[in-house]
């Protein structure tokens, strides 16, 4: 459900940071050109369903976490990626961001579309090593 088959007018380059007040966990708030750039890169492409560009920018080892079910490997990655842009359709606006660590960032998006309940804001959560990306986790 969290990969997009359409990206409509909601850019995301226009990320703002959200929720400050929130005290969850240390972490800085951060605009959009101040994500690494694995992230922006991959992004855009989970926004755009460009599976094999989303895929390319992880770890060969990489685990990905989506509606609580858990993808180790890129072929299952692959996998999921495909199904998942192919299950749903909808535009993301990006809510906010925050660095969470020296390899952890925080994407926080909002997904309008033809899914049950039609609204959803999401947390992507990357874990990053040597450039890639080796751990993600979306979750509400």
């Amino acid at each position: 459900m969290t990969s997009p088959t359409e990206h409509g007018g909601h850019g995301w380059k226009h990320c703002s940071p959200r929720g400050a007040g929130r005290a969850v966990r240390a972490s800085t708030q951060v605009e959009r050109d101040d994500l690494p750039e694995v992230i922006r890169h991959y992004l855009t492409a989970h926004n755009a369903g460009d599976t094999s560009a989303s895929a390319a920018l992880m770890t060969p080892d990489a685990r990905v976490t989506d509606d609580g079910k858990t993808y180790d490997g890129l072929p299952a990655i692959e996998r999921w990626l495909n199904r998942a842009a192919s299950e749903y359709t909808y535009t993301t606006t990006c809510l906010g961001a925050a660095q969470d660590g020296p390899d952890r960032w925080t994407v926080t998006q909002r997904l309008d579309g033809n899914f049950p309940g039609n609204t959803i804001d999401l947390r992507y959560d990357f874990t990053l090593d040597g450039g890639q990306i080796s751990r993600l986790v979306i979750a509400p």
